[in-house]
């Protein structure tokens, strides 16, 4: 995730960490050596003359705007709804340990470690890295053989935590009603899981972008024969910039579509995972939390 002041307008011209222009650069290079070629021989290929107007680009551009705008918006909703599930994981975390803590008797750290547990293990599994340190760190050693090389290792972490509820709710430590309301903020957290398993593993269709992607380059490539006998020389600057447009927007669009990555515009997943810890262990009473998380290079992980 993209963290930094935002500059005043003219600094924002000349952005270049945060922007999508390292990545489409080449891209921008081949279109602007295209188009001067184009210029230089006159828009002719193979001593014919090829004659384009831009009525057909004015068409296919309207409409290409408008399937890419639809295509960031799908990408971004996407991308919000990720944040607010990950948003729910923090108030459902909160919420049960608040809930552990004033209701239950016995150690509450054991649940309240696990919850914490649980998120980091969302974490790894949305983001397919390794969770050994995080459960060796946070939860009981002997749950450890349970959850290393399962396939869903926050199941069975979640598991565990209802189990705790069940023994207290049957040892008489913990009533019928509020282990309910409990077991209410775990199926909270477990609903938030799932939502995000559904983004992470249903992307858009991937003939949708297929068809996009071409449409773009090629409208891109063409553009210069169609522009080169209205404004001759300044053929490359207008494709230049309209093929930074294009391609900034399907680049973006790309980034935000799996918003569990680490793409610089990506959810701060690392960051969340670790507040989400540290409040956990403010309210047990920890004075030794984690630290903040800072981005580098305006990059948050």
């Amino acid at each position: 995730m993209i963290v930094r002041p935002r500059p005043n307008w003219l600094r924002m011209l000349f952005v270049w960490r945060g922007s999508v222009l390292n990545k489409i650069l080449p891209q921008l290079g081949v279109t602007a050596l295209v188009s001067l070629i184009v210029v230089i021989f006159h828009g002719e290929l193979l001593h014919r003359k090829i004659t384009l107007t831009t009525v057909p680009f004015s068409l296919v551009g309207v409409a290409l705007a408008i399937f890419l705008g639809f295509r960031n918006n799908a990408s971004y909703d996407r991308y919000w709804e990720a944040r607010k599930l990950w948003g729910k994981l923090l108030t459902d975390s909160r919420n049960a340990a608040r809930q552990r803590l004033s209701f239950a008797g016995g150690d509450p750290r054991p649940f309240v470690m696990g919850v914490a547990a649980f998120v980091h293990a969302v974490r790894h599994q949305l983001r397919n890295s390794d969770n050994q340190a995080d459960m060796r760190r946070l939860l009981p050693a002997s749950l450890l053989p349970q959850v290393a090389g399962r396939r869903s290792p926050p199941l069975q972490i979640m598991t565990w935590l209802a189990d705790q509820l069940r023994q207290q709710r049957e040892s008489g430590e913990l009533s019928p009603i509020l282990a309910a309301e409990l077991d209410r903020s775990l199926a909270g957290l477990n609903d938030a899981y799932g939502g995000c398993e559904r983004i992470a593993y249903t992307p858009l269709p991937f003939t949708y972008s297929v068809i996009l992607h071409r449409t773009v380059y090629i409208y891109c490539l063409m553009l210069p024969f169609g522009l080169l006998d209205a404004i001759g020389i300044m053929t490359p600057l207008m494709v230049c910039f309209v093929a930074y447009t294009f391609f900034a927007i399907e680049a973006l669009s790309d980034e935000i579509e799996e918003p569990f990555g680490t793409m610089p515009n990506d959810l701060a997943l690392d960051a969340m995972a670790i507040n989400i810890e540290a409040a956990l262990l403010e309210m047990l009473g920890d004075r030794e939390l984690p630290a903040v998380p800072q981005p580098v290079g305006y990059v948050l992980n």
